[in-house]
Formats: C-alpha cells, sequence, structure tokens
C-alpha cells in the first residue's frame, strides 16, 4: 500500500508490555513509563542509553517525519548523565532519567518558545509550571515539537514545513499538537505534552492512534500564564496507552499560585484498574454549529458505531441522545479564541512574517477582546448548565473526535480564509464545544480506515469526571488492545 494515502497496521505483539526496549520489524517499541522508570532505576539500562536512543530516532526522523521545532541533545544527554548518578545515590521518582518531549507553548529554560511562529525568539530563563513539575518527578525533555501558528489549525505545517503522520506520510497528524502525536506514534518518545484550545489535543491523538486526555480546565497549570486563551486552551498528554497517559497526566497535574482556575484535586491513574460499572452513555452524532457545510464521513460514522457495540457488549446503556448545543457557542468561542491570538502575536519578535490568516485572526481579537469578550465569559455558566442537562440522564457523552480521516499535509497551504475554514471545520467540527465548558474529554483510538488510516471517538464529561472517562477509556483498551497496533515505519 502506498505510504502517501495509508498503510495497514502492524502488531507488536507484547513487545510494548514485556520490559523491552527493542525494534520490532521496524519501529522502536517503547515500555510503558512505569517500566522505563524501572528499568533504569534497576540497572537494566541507563537514562543516557534511553535518552541516547530517543534523540537517534529523532534526528533520524526529523529530515522527512518533522516532529520537532527544538531537540535538545547536549541538554538532554547531560541532564539523563545527571539522572544516571541521582539514580547511583539512591534516588528515586517517578519518571527518574525518562525521555519526554513537550509542545513547543510551554517554556523550557534555556530554549525558545515560538509556538509555530517564524523569527529569533529569546531563550526562556524559566520553566513554565508544567515543566517544572515534569522535571520534579524526574523526566528528561529531548525537546520541543511542532504547532502550526498559535496552535490555530488541526493541521502542523508552517514556516518550519509539514509535520507528516507516521501512518501515512502524505496525510497530516492534526494539530495543533501535530508534533507530540507524531513524535510518541512513530516511537521517538513514549509519551508527550500537548495543549487543546479546540481539540488540539484530541484531533491529533485520533489521527495517529493515540491516546489524548484534555483535562478539566485548570487541572494542569499553564502558568506563567494564569489561563490560556481566555480559558479554553488546557495542557494534556499524548501516549499509547490509557496507564501512561494517566500517570503523565498525575505527574503534572496540580495549580500555581496564580492559576485563575483551581478546580477540586482528582487522580486518574488509580482509575486505570477501576471498572468503571455499568454506565448510562449519550451516543451524539449531532454537529455543534458550523458556518460551512460539514458532514460525517461514512468511516467516522463506522468507528464510533463500532464503539458503541463494544460498549453494549461491556454491560453500559447506549443511547441516541444530543447535548443542546445551541446556536450561539460559536459566538462565546470566537472572541477568546481569537483574542488569545492576539496576545500571543504581541509576544513574537517578528509579527509581520506571520502567515496572512494569523494576522487578519490577530486584528478579528483587537476588535472582539473587548465587550464581546465579556459578554463571552459572562454566558458560560448559563451555556453550562443548558449543555450539561444532558448529565441529568446520562453519566458520559461519546461522539466521534473527528468529521474526517486526517487530510492531506498540504490541505490548507496557501488558502485564503474561507477556503481554510472549510478545511478545517469539514473535518473537526466535534471538539471546540469542551473547550468553551471547560470540561474533560479523552480520545481513544477506534480502529482504521480500509486505507489504514486511524481513527478516533471521544468520551466526554461534566465538571471534574476525569477519573470516570479514564477509567472507561481504559476498559475499552482492555477489550480492544489498539496499543499492540504500529504503523510500518518510513520516516
Amino acid at each position: 500500500m502506498s505510504v502517501d494515502t495509508g498503510q495497514q497496521p502492524v502488531r507488536a505483539g507484547d513487545a510494548t508490555r514485556n520490559g523491552a526496549f527493542e525494534n520490532v520489524g521496524s519501529e522502536c517499541a517503547w515500555p510503558s513509563l512505569e517500566e522505563c522508570a524501572r528499568s533504569i532505576a534497576a540497572g537494566e539500562t541507563t537514562s543516557v542509553a534511553m535518552v541516547g536512543r530517543s534523540l537517534d530516532l529523532i534526528d533520524a526522523s526529523q529530515p522527512t517525519l518533522n516532529a520537532f521545532r527544538v531537540v535538545r541533545r547536549a541538554a538532554a544527554l547531560a541532564e539523563a548523565a545527571d539522572a544516571d548518578r541521582r539514580i547511583a545515590a539512591g534516588e528515586r521518582l517517578p519518571l527518574l532519567g525518562v525521555p519526554i518531549a513537550v509542545k513547543d507553548d510551554v517554556d523550557v529554560t534555556g530554549e525558545p518558545t515560538a509556538f509555530g511562529c517564524p523569527g529569533d525568539f529569546p531563550a526562556k530563563t524559566a520553566d513554565s509550571e508544567v515543566v517544572r513539575r515534569l522535571r520534579a518527578a524526574g523526566a528528561v525533555i529531548v525537546g520541543k515539537t511542532n504547532s502550526p501558528e498559535l496552535g490555530q489549525w488541526p493541521l502542523t505545517g508552517g514556516s518550519f514545513g509539514h509535520t507528516r503522520n507516521p501512518w501515512a506520510r502524505g496525510r497530516t497528524p492534526g494539530g495543533s499538537s501535530g508534533g507530540s502525536a507524531a513524535a510518541v506514534a512513530a516511537g521517538l518518545v513514549p509519551a508527550a505534552l500537548g495543549s487543546d484550545g479546540a481539540g488540539s489535543v484530541r484531533i491529533p491523538a485520533s489521527w495517529t492512534n493515540l491516546v489524548g486526555i484534555k483535562p478539566q480546565r485548570g487541572r494542569i497549570s499553564t502558568w506563567p500564564d494564569p489561563e490560556a486563551f481566555h480559558g479554553i486552551t488546557v495542557i494534556g498528554p499524548l501516549a499509547r496507552t490509557v496507564s501512561d497517559a494517566a500517570l503523565l497526566f498525575d505527574l503534572v497535574a496540580g495549580p500555581h499560585d496564580g492559576d485563575l482556575h483551581t478546580p477540586r484535586p482528582v487522580t486518574v491513574r488509580d482509575a486505570v484498574d477501576r471498572t468503571p460499572g455499568p454506565l448510562r452513555i449519550a451516543l451524539s452524532l449531532k454537529l455543534p454549529f458550523t458556518a460551512t457545510p460539514t458532514a460525517l464521513h461514512p468511516e467516522m460514522l463506522d468507528a464510533v458505531g463500532g464503539v458503541a457495540h463494544t460498549l453494549r457488549r461491556l454491560g453500559h446503556d447506549v443511547t441516541l441522545a444530543d447535548p443542546e448545543y445551541g446556536i450561539l457557542l460559536g459566538a462565546n468561542f470566537l472572541p477568546r479564541s481569537m483574542a488569545g491570538l492576539e496576545l500571543w502575536r504581541r509576544r513574537v519578535p517578528n509579527p509581520e512574517a506571520l502567515d496572512p490568516r494569523t494576522l487578519s485572526n490577530a486584528r478579528t481579537g483587537r476588535l472582539l477582546g473587548g465587550l464581546p469578550l465579556r459578554a463571552a465569559r459572562a454566558a458560560e455558566p448559563r451555556i453550562r448548565r443548558r449543555i450539561g442537562a444532558i448529565f441529568n440522564e446520562f453519566d458520559v457523552i461519546l461522539a466521534p473526535t473527528t468529521a474526517t480521516p486526517p487530510p492531506p499535509v498540504d490541505a490548507i497551504d496557501g488558502t485564503g480564509h474561507v477556503a481554510t475554514d472549510k478545511v478545517i471545520t469539514a473535518a473537526c467540527p466535534y471538539t471546540w464545544p469542551w473547550n468553551v465548558l471547560g470540561w474533560p474529554a479523552v480520545n481513544v483510538p477506534a480502529g482504521f480506515t480500509a486505507s489504514g488510516l486511524p481513527r478516533g471517538v471521544q468520551l466526554m464529561g461534566d465538571e471534574s469526571t476525569e477519573p470516570l472517562l479514564v477509567s472507561l477509556a481504559a476498559q475499552l483498551e482492555r477489550e480492544v488492545r489498539w496499543d499492540d497496533a504500529r504503523p510500518v515505519r518510513w520516516w
């Protein structure tokens, strides 16, 4: 099968669960995050060896896969050597010496934060809170992954070129956390962080056969921003398995003193092995409001139907039902997203080099950043009550993550506003409402199209339901074993 359109997945068997760090066929197979840390602590390998292998894979893939904006070879190897010394001295931490990637919208000391933009950005002098927490858990950050300009689009490309999908080189891995998704799906790192402002963790997870968790707003700090994009953007993990995503989630969750949102604490790693019990699940296919014609692709309908069938077999009551989105929901999202773009534009050292669509969106943000933005924030409680009424009857909502399989990498290259909007709304109309609400959702893999392209569905909950969603996702994973499937290496 041509690698430009899709590949049939290969099965890695038990290679990712037997503690071995090895090549399976032509792809790299990582053990779980916990097993990575255990094998380093037990002296079966070293952090320098594990981090070095990750960096070698990144370097080998970068000319074609192009997942990274910044590769921290010298710094990461020095941090790995320090981790080995600490382990030899008896120190133990959950991720001590384990390589992890982060998206290039969070700050890492000594590195620029370009967030997909061209230009010469200064090196940061302090870590973001989420990076500080990663370091406190012992992780070694090997690099910062690519994003489209300011995270605007569900395709990852720009002045740095295209980031490509490990499952099909002619397709996008999604966006805006496409670099992180590509890095994990390709086996360059065992897990990574992304961010989600309109589906930007869930969309690339769905198109690369990964688990992606969008947490409750404020669950994972966005500091040095008290909130990101006026509350619609959150940080979340991407991993092959629910347990890896859950562990990473717990390790980086928690507030900074300056955060505007501080939900009650929850943990999710302990929910992985907990059976959720019989649940009332709403199967929702309704499209939230879109300004352009949009329809659910038959193979995506088949994906969500297949998951619904599995859930029924597991004892859950799955019923067709839709939230009351309302026609004004988009009017709440638009001022927050556009005004957020304008705030980020002011940080760019060479704004004249930005994509014309970025500059136009930022101008819209200046117009909407006053009264329309205040009205949008004031309306959020009413919107929550209206949409949240569905949870009086149901525990969880099951919906498509995307309406189509992943588009070609160049689907929006050189297009204007209208053409770009048509592409992105046709492909990704389902995820953004949960960013307005600030509630959690989890993408889980849902098989492959006839041409071998990954598909995903999302499990959606209301306030602070991450443990329930993770428990349900883990139950599905035990039944389906999506983590056994891996792309054939072409990069």
